[in-house]
């Protein structure tokens, strides 16, 4: 039997498995789990950004009546160890990072306290009755003024606020002094919240029959966080058993051991009573990590036929008062992915880290990447103005060409295959680029403000395994085993976790189609460090380029298996043997047949009763490690327009031009596209996390920070095109963070060229309709 590609319903346009129970209310997140004698964990956090610990009266709260009982940081410190962090990576300075302060708080949301009590309310009641004595420090919020030499030290045990420096990619300073022309600039990737739609939370138990601790998690890696958890715990990793359950979004905000989950999962062991934690929504706000926080100074040597010679950035990374586990990873992808989709032969990045007062920072859908799509993007426009070129020429005339692939930058990143000009033609056919710049320049002749911008993003996604701080390593490989029982159900056991990609879908999709059954006769096991022996989680795209591709090997593998029986039963060559539709037929004489569930309850008869050499069972494993990261790109075009007297921008239409690899269910892919869009336009638009000049937040719920709604959007008019990959038997590349890669600088730079007529050159994000207006009005001054 052939080991060729898998049939359908691969490719098929197949409703998500996992909707009808979700969308009926019939799912199970953590808030909705109930123990018997449960305690609640709250935090009395921080109102400063800096500042001294004198003193904390706790007394009033311990007295209150429901209260177990209540921690400061020198009490925990006793039995518990700091965080995981990215500290510990070579020529990194390493603060500390306790689960809550001791002596000195940081920034504003900081834990400075722990309530536990019979239930939330008392422990809420019990917080605001603690009393903490403080003295206020300065504080620094901006990280250029944290590299100032009189700056506030946040952490005085390091002498300095820089936490790393780095140079990734070639010398650029003879190439650049060679340039025809030098463009310079300077863009902000500004900080935002991830904002899921379910909050953090965590619900701990110990079993101390079994000596077994259970902890139940919002998280998209269950086996990560059960290490983390392990050593912080100082706990044996073999008794902790971690569950995510269903999990209301995370882009990347919940791979991150953080201080108050394994504050639960501590006290519940002190304790030996349930411990459950639920963040409120100001607490996401002010304590989830952040995201982005990215500044850059350019300098772009360009030739003078407007090919790119060098491209210099200096990078300063805003860490945050402390290091996540891989808040470090950011910056060094927005550095290697900084040529974006061009052929640049000298670029270079000197990242600054920096620490600062505010909330630390970490991954976010697109981490990295979607910083350097922006900046690269942002200065293509940059300088096709300032060259008097078409923004498409530009791009045109410096995008790696389809025969140059596996095409190596000069910042140590390879692409591996693709199809730039592809995307670009076709995402300007569909948009009638030509058309729509006739149409702006009809509708400006009328007094309309119109712009058209766009994208040609290149970044990457299935990552290798990746180094974080103090043995925190995110393998790159993942594993997944199917088998199908006595009874014909199958089943695949994944390490991957999903959290509202509809992995469950795209993975029946898989194993379906190798064993030619209905994608919904499979069943998918995730989320349970017992019944998933190991699992690398959902992050960076991953979930179908890595995980997809171990389906594909361990249902191959279980088939050929399942093929080898067939042959037996049927007393013919397995070469003979067909499979559909759950059946094996002879294909010479297709009445004698036997079901896949027969032969998966023969699989378990005797050894007598089996072919020589061929184990009982039926079941597979496989583990897959792609060699490379897998290329994704496309092109993205809108027209915006903007109300001059007002600021507001309106999208009036998006094109978006994407390269699937493999699209295994085109719907999902759509739909991870329109989410990813929706968020991209909201940072393009309107989100920011703020701070003033002292380190206080100044969108700290939802009345300040503003998210997109359903009618700030346009109708995305979405395609896809399928340039297999090379590093996976899949052919498949990410397409998850697609949405927050591209559309940023593509409305952004539609946004511009709206304004180039009023003498508005240039604005960093988000384009609120006052900052749009007030540059209007300096412009017109």
């Amino acid at each position: 039997m052939s080991a060729g590609p898998p049939a359908a319903p691969v490719g098929a346009r197949l409703p998500r498995l996992e909707d009808p129970r979700l969308v009926s209310g019939r799912g199970c997140f953590v808030d909705d789990l109930q123990l018997p004698g449960m305690l609640h964990l709250d935090i009395l956090r921080s109102p400063h950004a800096h500042a001294r610990i004198h003193a904390i009266d706790a007394a009033a709260a311990r007295a209150l009546p429901g209260v177990a009982a209540v921690y400061t940081g020198t009490g925990l410190a006793q039995f518990l160890r700091v965080l995981p962090s990215a500290g510990g990576m070579e020529g990194f300075n390493a603060p500390e990072h306790h689960a809550l302060a001791i002596e000195r708080v940081r920034f504003v949301g900081e834990g400075v306290a722990a309530v536990l009590a019979t239930d939330r309310y008392v422990a809420r009641d019990a917080r605001e009755l603690i009393r903490v004595s403080y003295e206020v420090l300065p504080a620094v919020a901006d990280p250029e003024a944290a590299l100032a030499p009189d700056a506030p030290l946040l952490h005085e045990a390091l002498g300095t606020n820089r936490a790393f420096e780095m140079r990734i990619g070639s010398d650029v300073r003879e190439a650049l002094e060679r340039a025809a022309h030098v463009v310079r600039g300077r863009f902000v990737n500004q900080r935002i919240v991830p904002n899921t739609m379910e909050t953090r939370g965590a619900v701990a138990h110990f079993e101390p029959w079994d000596e077994r601790l259970t902890v139940w998690l919002s998280t998209q890696a269950p086996h990560l966080m059960r290490r983390e958890f392990a050593r912080f715990l100082a706990f044996p990793e073999h008794r902790l058993r971690v569950i995510a359950p269903d999990v209301g979004g995370a882009f990347g905000a919940k791979n991150n051991p953080y201080a108050e989950e394994l504050l639960a999962a501590a006290l519940a062991l002190k304790h030996r009573a349930p411990v459950k934690w639920i963040e409120e929504r100001q607490e996401h706000m002010l304590v989830t990590s952040h995201a982005r926080a990215q500044t850059v100074e350019l300098h772009a040597g360009v030739r003078e036929d407007g090919t790119l010679l060098a491209l210099h950035y200096r990078l300063v990374a805003d860490m945050g008062a402390y290091y996540h586990a891989i808040t470090h990873i950011g910056p060094m992808m927005t550095a290697a992915l900084m040529t974006g989709a061009y052929r640049i032969p000298y670029a270079a990045t000197d990242i600054v880290s920096v620490f600062t007062n505010t909330t630390p920072t970490d991954p976010y859908r697109g981490f990295g990447r979607a910083e350097a799509a922006y900046f690269i993007e942002r200065t293509m426009d940059l300088i096709a103005r300032e060259l008097g070129l078409d923004a498409v020429e530009l791009r045109r005339r410096n995008l790696i060409r389809r025969d140059e692939f596996p095409f190596a930058t000069p910042t140590g990143h390879v692409h591996e295959s693709g199809d730039f000009q592809l995307c670009l033609e076709r995402a300007l056919e569909r948009f009638d680029y030509e058309g729509a710049r006739r149409e702006q320049a009809r509708l400006r002749a009328t007094g309309r403000c119109i712009g058209i911008g766009l994208t040609t993003h290149a970044w990457r996604a299935g990552f290798p395994s990746v180094p974080g701080g103090k043995g925190y390593v995110i393998s790159g490989w993942e594993k997944t085993s199917v088998s199908i029982d006595p009874g014909g159900t199958v089943r695949a056991v994944i390490g991957t976790s999903p959290h509202g990609q509809g992995i469950v879908t795209t993975t029946a999709q898989i194993v379906a189609g190798e064993l030619r059954i209905a994608p919904r006769d499979v069943r998918i096991i995730h989320g349970d460090t017992d019944a998933v022996t190991q699992g690398n989680g959902t992050m960076g795209s991953r979930s179908l380029v890595v995980g997809g591709s171990a389906t594909l090997l361990a249902a191959r593998q279980l088939r050929d298996k399942a093929v080898r029986l067939a042959a037996h039963l049927l007393r013919v060559p397995a070469e003979r043997v067909t499979l559909e539709a759950g059946v094996f037929s002879d294909c010479g004489d297709p009445a004698r047949r036997v079901t896949l569930a027969a032969v998966a309850a023969h699989a378990f008869a005797g050894p007598q009763d089996l072919p020589e050499g061929l184990e009982p069972g039926l079941e597979a494993t496989a583990f897959f490690e792609a060699p490379n990261f897998t290329s994704c790109f496309g092109t993205h075009a809108c027209v915006v327009e903007v109300e001059p007297q007002t600021g507001e921008v309106r999208i009036l239409r998006y094109v978006a031009v994407d390269d699937i690899g493999r699209a295994i269910n085109p719907m999902i892919v759509e739909g991870q596209l329109h989410g990813g869009l929706a968020q991209g336009i909201g940072q393009a638009l309107m989100e920011e996390a703020s701070y003033d000049a002292a380190g206080q937040p100044l969108a700290a719920s939802f009345l300040d920070y503003a998210t997109p709604r359903a009618t700030d959007l346009p109708r995305f008019e979405v395609e896809l095109t399928e340039t297999p990959s090379t590093v996976n038997p899949l052919g498949a590349r990410g397409i998850g963070e697609a949405g927050t890669v591209a559309a940023p600088p593509a409305v952004v730079n539609a946004v511009l060229d709206a304004l180039a007529p009023l003498g508005v050159r240039h604005l960093d994000m988000p384009l609120t309709p006052h900052k749009v207006w007030r540059a209007i009005r300096e412009a017109d001054a």
